[in-house]
């Protein structure tokens, strides 16, 4: 199997719903932050190895403890995403830590901040007129 084919491509689809779908409602451990997100999983061809990155709305210490925490769990993950997809091969978990949402959210603020200190332009337009 190619790895950016078809094919691929629902497997990767189908193993991130899964994931998410664990992560949020199957594990209990308190490590693992509520606001925890599965951004996107590349699962390796030969179905042996995933990667997974994860994304933690919260501060640093929010995102290092639920990597440890999913790490700890990945025996368990690993188990229920064999139950909920039907691969030849259930894959290895990698879990890498994401950060594009959290910097989405930081420069949109940055951004607001400063159209709110900008003057108004429609303000400027009329005193030229």
């Amino acid at each position: 199997m190619r790895k950016n084919s078809i094919k691929n491509t629902r497997i990767n689809g189908e193993v991130q719903r899964a994931l998410a779908e664990i992560i949020r409602g199957d594990i209990k451990d308190p490590r693992i932050h509520e606001f925890t997100s599965v951004v996107e999983v590349e699962v390796a061809p030969d179905l042996k190895t995933c990667k997974a990155w994860i994304s933690v709305l919260g501060d640093q210490k929010a995102c290092e403890d639920t990597l440890e925490g999913l790490k700890s769990a990945s025996g368990y993950i690993r188990r229920e995403l064999a139950r909920a997809v039907n691969l030849r091969n259930t894959p290895e978990i990698h879990f890498i830590l994401d950060q594009s949402i959290a910097y989405g959210v930081s420069m949109s603020k940055k951004i607001d901040d400063v159209m709110a200190t900008m003057p108004d332009r429609s303000d400027e337009e009329e005193t030229n007129d």
